[in-house]
């Protein structure tokens, strides 16, 4: 004779299935990066407004960066560079320019890059930094607007 599970069993199953499908779930939507989408007029709004607060003072309100942003300053550090079609910013995809942002540039330090820049993981939310990605890459000419997405796919 065959041993049938218990109602008990099968509902014991289906609750730790079900949790483990609602944790996955969970744990991937948390891992996606925020949408950035310089095509989204109100994202690029609120991007301009975090942007002129936090960003402009060093990398220029025009986005224009530092003077002779390529060479060291005397402390050996590097000048904020430009966001715009100058700059180097559209070179990096996504995730690295909020990682860049919310972390500080600390990780390049390794690679002998020194930057005055700090990290805004506690002064700005994701959303904030998401839409400050999104006003810079609106700036950017289409065809460097669609050079950079390519790296993001």
């Amino acid at each position: 004779m065959r041993h049938r599970p218990s109602a008990i069993w099968r509902v014991t199953a289906a609750v730790i299935v079900a949790t483990g499908i609602v944790a996955g779930a969970i744990w991937w939507l948390g891992e996606q990066s925020p949408r950035i989408d310089p095509n989204d007029a109100q994202q690029v709004s609120a991007g301009e407004v975090v942007y002129r607060a936090h960003c402009a003072s060093c990398h220029g309100v025009n986005l224009e960066g530092q003077p002779d942003w390529r060479n060291r300053l005397p402390n050996g550090r590097l000048p904020a560079p430009p966001h715009d079609a100058s700059g180097h910013t559209w070179h990096h995809p996504d995730d690295v320019l909020l990682q860049i942002v919310r972390d500080g540039p600390a990780f390049y330090a390794s690679l002998g890059v020194q930057t005055d820049m700090p990290a805004f993981g506690n002064v700005l939310s994701e959303e904030e930094i998401a839409a400050v990605m999104t006003y810079i890459k609106s700036t950017w000419p289409p065809e460097i607007q669609a050079r950079q997405a390519r790296m993001n796919r």
